[in-house]
């Protein structure tokens, strides 16, 4: 299900309540937007810096696919015996 915004004359869009609660966010809450190849754009709620799931989206890329358990503890194994 989608949500259809208006834009007004000074080029700001208010978030409905329902994309809102979506997002999972409230009054003081930030949100993030990438911007995507063919005009789209990625919202989605800003994680504070200082928790995990902060320092967690900093490591990922919309154009990176997911790590197996396996390739990350090679990776693990690898900077401790330093070859990485």
């Amino acid at each position: 299900m989608g949500s259809t915004l208006k834009v007004t004359a000074k080029g700001q869009v208010t978030l409905k309540r329902e994309v809102l609660d979506h997002l999972g966010v409230g009054p003081g809450d930030k949100i993030t937007i990438d911007f995507l190849p063919s005009g789209r754009a990625e919202v989605r709620a800003a994680k504070p810096a200082g928790s995990l799931e902060g320092f967690a989206g900093l490591l990922a890329s919309p154009e990176t696919e997911p790590l197996s358990l396996d390739a990350i503890n090679r990776l693990i194994a690898d900077g401790w015996a330093g070859t990485r």
